[in-house]
């Protein structure tokens, strides 16, 4: 049967192999390998005729397969050359007309003739004998084996190899035999099972069908896994499906509706009775209709069912109305603060306004002033005046944008803005919205709060509000909005343009105690379970708390103390069990404070050389700060200074002693008397910084003492930047400074003439009453005034207190 060639290519023997003529059966669809049984139905005539000539003779008949299987009278073209010679085992003729055959191929042939034959295929083929080259003996065995284990693999995957195809393959021991029964098994195409056919040498026949065999089982792993996920989805769904029809079958049983459907009629309702903004409603209606057309239990339904709460759950076009007269505002404004007077008054004409207009713009108040007066109260008190609700929103330390403008519905947890949720909270489109420690707000790579804000603080924009969330434009146009802040510097330009700002400064004395009596005790005592048989405080321990236990602008510290007393109060009630008066009187207060923390109305307590009293500005409020001067032995080197101070103040002590050399004749100082001396500026509490040009009039009076050994008036606080030339120059914070000297017990303040025009601003009457406040315009006359003369122990021209005075060089004023 097989020829073994030393010669190393492909080679065909016609010689050795004879020809043989024999009746050929075109096949389509189909490729008969030798050692293969096939059964076979024909219906074409010359394939029965040609059936019926092979069953004749020896039964012997040449398959070859169509190139095209829709062609029904083939031609020789249409035939492939090589095909398989083979036997007709059994032969059926069917009642239709139609051949059953069972054939069986033999060897492969080679039509090398077609003869002359009207009723059928007759053609003359050449065996084609297979080729084994010796020199590939090792090569085909590791072919063989390999095709074993890769067929085994293939068949688990593929259903139409049968079990037993596996043993029988692996029991072949011919090389040709294995490849032809092995490729008649693979699912692939007929133009490749025919090239197949074609190779007579078995080690590249074995390679190629090898290759295929792999080909086909990636193939098919990867039809598995396709199969498997699949499957897998199908499950879940079906599973999913299965679940939601018993959930169905459950509810309908216990006479409950679909849940789904009664959520789509209640947004349905909802949407009915409430009044929403022409593009919410329509958003709303959008999003119904899609829920409808989702799984109940879909994570995106959840997501469009929130947004619906929300859209559904904003007070749109509800509001409070304020049914107070202007007479009951200002009592409650009154009733709940005392002082405060432009907060009130701007109140006042803003109800007074939207008494007489339809539709009024929100107003944006920005209340400034140092922590404890008050600010977040009085915007309480404003919506309780207004009968409006009340919301707040801490800026303090905000650095996220979406804080403000919300995130959008693509994020995971995503919701609408502070300002939307406070909103909803109120219930109300018109509430007071406080929003507090705008000063505070800081930026990061998240945004910047403050841009974020400028949208909803223009009464020219914030009817159209535009939440990430919402999606949605919102009106915030009736909202009045109040911000606080302890400063303005922090806050961006733009911001502070689109707010009125009314200043808030330090409280004086008579107030905290009217504050003390009227509000803080009675809230203290309710807090600490006392009543008025309890406990009773009066004026003169108020006053001692105030003046020796705390030093502030506000009475946040004030109200501690109280507390604190209360507290005391309340243990010995409880300890003695006998319910009586505890009444607090100044000598009492330090038995339940202890040692006072500060020393009221005493600077120095006496007049001293080289000590000037100057007043400062601070975000808590104004203080009194000691200036100290000395002068050394020395070789005059540059002024020194201490106390932490700032550029600007260093610059200032420098402008002084400049001045002081350029004015020596003036003083009696001899003409090179800095060359022999050294002078120091020294500011006490020195881990405070301190800045700015308003302690130069303080400076040059240390240091003109401290060189002519003249003592500084201890009752004289002044203020006020100097130039070169001696000039005084205006300074700002002017009440916080007048408040401070006047908690200080000062008696004389020396002022720049230009900051006449400030006294007018809210300064109380009582601290103008009982302060000299004394004009100037140059350092010579602040050295006249503070200066102690050597012969009478007092300043030159004293003005008694009570008196609003400019000095003689500038005349005086009302």
């Amino acid at each position: 049967m097989f020829t073994f060639s030393r010669n190393k290519e492909k080679t065909n023997s016609n010689d050795n192999n004879g020809e043989i003529v024999i009746p050929m059966l075109p096949l389509r669809d189909v490729v008969v390998f030798p050692h293969m049984i096939v059964p076979l139905f024909v219906g074409r005539e010359k394939s029965i005729n040609a059936l019926e000539s092979a069953m004749k003779e020896e039964k012997g008949i040449f398959l070859a397969a169509q190139r095209s299987a829709q062609k029904d009278d083939p031609t020789e073209e249409d035939i492939y050359d090589f095909g398989t010679i083979g036997n007709i085992i059994q032969l059926l003729r069917l009642p239709d007309g139609t051949v059953k055959v069972l054939v069986e191929g033999k060897k492969r042939g080679l039509i090398t003739e077609y003869l002359d034959n009207p009723d059928f295929f007759l053609v003359k083929v050449e065996e084609q004998r297979e080729i084994v080259n010796a020199d590939k003996m090792v090569q085909i065995q590791a072919l063989m084996r390999n095709i074993t284990e890769a067929f085994e693999s293939y068949s688990k995957l593929s259903k139409k190899v049968p079990n037993e195809i596996i043993t029988s393959i692996a029991s072949i021991d011919e090389p040709a035999k294995m490849a032809d029964v092995a490729v008649s098994y693979l699912t692939i195409k007929l133009e490749e099972k025919q090239r197949i056919l074609e190779i007579t040498e078995v080690a590249h026949r074995l390679e190629k069908i090898y290759g295929m065999i792999i080909s086909e089982t990636e193939v098919l792993e990867v039809e598995e896994r396709i199969k498997r996920r699949v499957k897998k989805q199908m499950e879940k769904t079906q599973k999913d499906y299965y679940l939601n029809e018993q959930m169905r079958a459950i509810q309908k049983e216990m006479g409950e509706e679909d849940a789904s459907k009664n959520e789509i009629k209640e947004i349905e309702k909802r949407l009915k009775e409430k009044k929403l903004s022409e593009e919410a409603h329509k958003k709303v209606k959008k999003e119904a209709q899609k829920l409808k057309m989702m799984a109940p239990m879909s994570a995106e339904a959840t997501v469009v069912r929130n947004y619906i709460d929300w859209l559904l759950d904003l007070p749109w076009y509800e509001k409070t109305v304020n049914d107070k007269t202007l007479h009951d505002s200002e009592h409650i404004l009154e009733e709940d603060h005392y002082g405060l007077k432009k907060v009130k008054e701007r109140i006042l004409e803003y109800l007074a306004v939207q008494t007489l207009l339809e539709k009024n713009k929100g107003s944006i108040l920005c209340l400034v002033g140092p922590p404890g007066v008050g600010k977040t109260s009085v915007a309480k008190s404003i919506a309780r005046a207004t009968n409006r609700q009340f919301v707040r929103l801490s800026l303090g330390g905000l650095r996220d944008e979406a804080e403000i403008r919300g995130h959008r519905r693509t994020y995971i947890g995503a919701l609408p803005g502070k300002i939307v949720q406070l909103l909803k909270k109120a219930g109300s489109n018109n509430p007071v919205f406080c929003l507090d420690e705008i000063d505070k707000l800081s930026s990061d790579f998240r945004g910047d709060p403050a841009s974020a804000l400028l949208e909803v603080l223009d009464p020219e924009q914030n009817f159209a509000f535009n939440d990430n969330y919402l999606e949605v434009d919102y009106d915030l146009s009736d909202i009045m909005f109040i911000t606080t802040a302890n400063v303005m510097q922090t806050i961006p330009a733009p911001l502070q343009d689109r707010m009125e700002v009314i200043r808030i400064a330090g409280y004086t004395e008579p107030e905290k105690l009217n504050i003390a009596r009227k509000y803080l005790v009675t809230k203290q005592m309710e807090a600490n379970g006392l009543t008025e048989k309890n406990i009773s405080f009066t004026d003169g321990a108020l006053l001692t708390i105030i003046r020796k236990f705390t030093r502030e602008a506000g009475v946040r510290n004030l109200e501690r103390e109280i507390a604190s007393i209360c507290r005391k109060v309340a243990r010995k009630l409880v300890a003695d069990g006998i319910e009586k008066q505890v009444k607090v009187t100044s000598k009492k207060v330090e038995r339940y404070l202890g040692i006072p923390k500060y020393r009221h109305g005493e600077t120095e307590g006496q007049d001293r050389v080289g000590l000037t009293i100057g007043l400062a500005w601070t975000e808590v409020g104004g203080e009194l700060l000691g200036i100290e001067a000395t002068v050394v032995k020395g070789t005059g080197k540059p002024i020194l200074t201490t106390g932490k101070l700032g550029d600007v103040m260093q610059e200032s002590a420098q402008a002084a002693w400049t001045f002081v050399r350029s004015k020596a004749d003036y003083l009696g100082l001899p003409e090179n008397f800095y060359k022999e001396m050294d002078v120091h500026i020294h500011v006490p509490e020195g881990a405070i910084p301190k800045d700015g040009p308003s302690a130069g009039v303080a400076m040059v009076t240390s240091i003109v003492s401290a060189l002519m050994k003249k003592k500084v008036r201890s009752e004289v606080a002044m203020t006020g930047e100097i130039t070169l030339r001696g000039r005084v120059l205006p300074i700002g914070g002017l009440k916080e400074k007048l408040l401070a000297a006047h908690r200080g017990h000062i008696k004389t303040v020396l002022i720049p003439s230009e900051n006449r025009k400030d006294l007018e601003d809210d300064i109380p009457r009582n601290v103008l009453k009982e302060l000299e406040i004394l004009f100037v315009d140059h350092v010579d006359e602040v050295l006249k005034i503070a200066l102690v003369e050597e012969e009478s122990g007092k300043k030159a021209n004293f003005i008694p207190p009570g008196s609003i005075q400019m000095s003689s060089h500038t005349g005086a004023t009302a």
